[in-house]
């Protein structure tokens, strides 16, 4: 296992360095769709990463978001890699964004690691080991109850107008303690692994944008599934994660909300 996380921290670090030095300068910018978008650093990240992996593990399956790797064999050792979670956010110079590393072993995530480069934190987990902040061991939160909760969600870049979260967002505004909305899923996960938020729930994440943030929410104590309670796997249709103590509060107010005809 300790070989399987060093090579995960040591590609995270090399692809921070990558992150922070385009974050210096002038961003060079291009659009995937009418307003998803991706930088010359999501790329060279993504290559620094995929290379490490290959020369450590070149018998897995590497799933990465820009592409780089493509291969659609089966393995039972799958890394899933977002170089750069949170692109909206690093294109427009707002430090909020994280180089997320996840590794499954037949569909059970065993090794995690998430570094917010501007911020130098670095998370991590190994399945049955804890979970870790810079090296020190975090754990959720011990807050009970919605009405006092910090919870986060996001919203997608593409088909806003399809997308129904508005509504989770105005209801979990006011029966919370607040709704922060960063941008960077996998930071958010971290931050109920760390006991910063309580909550956190989306629809359409893809499977790197959770692969590597759930171990480190079960590790530390905290719940995840989908929206109705059900199992999640990453890239699921929608995820719900907790502290564990508001999760059945949390999942009724989302059942509650589902129920509801739709306003437009």
């Amino acid at each position: 296992m300790n070989q399987f996380l060093n090579t995960a921290i040591e590609a995270a670090r090399e692809a921070g360095a990558i992150i922070l030095a385009g974050h210096a300068r002038p961003k060079e910018i291009i659009y995937k769709g009418d307003v998803d978008l991706v930088t010359e650093t999501d790329r060279k990240s993504e290559a620094a990463i995929v290379a490490r992996l290959r020369r450590d593990f070149p018998q897995h399956k590497i799933v990465a978001e820009e592409g780089s790797a493509k291969d659609d064999s089966a393995a039972s050792f799958v890394w899933y890699v977002d170089p750069l979670d949170g692109t909206t956010n690093f294109a427009h110079g707002y430090p909020c964004f994280a180089v997320s590393i996840g590794l499954l072993k037949d569909g059970e995530p065993i090794v995690s690691v998430v570094l917010n480069p501007v911020t130098n934190e670095l998370f991590h987990a190994s399945r049955g080991d804890g979970a870790y902040l810079n090296q020190e061991p975090i754990q959720v939160s011990s807050v009970a109850s919605l009405g006092s909760s910090l919870v986060s969600t996001g919203f997608p870049t593409h088909k806003r107008a399809d997308n129904l979260n508005i509504h989770y967002y105005w209801e979990f505004t006011l029966r919370s303690h607040g709704v922060r909305r960063d941008g960077a899923a996998s930071l958010d996960l971290c931050s109920v692994a760390c006991g910063r938020f309580e909550a956190f729930w989306e629809f359409g994440l893809k499977s790197w944008d959770t692969a590597a943030g759930m171990l480190i929410v079960t590790e530390a104590g905290g719940k995840v599934t989908d929206l109705a309670g059900g199992p999640y796997q990453p890239g699921g249709p929608s995820v719900l994660v907790t502290n564990g103590l508001v999760h059945d509060e949390v999942q009724r107010v989302a059942a509650e909300i589902a129920a509801r005809p739709a306003r437009f």
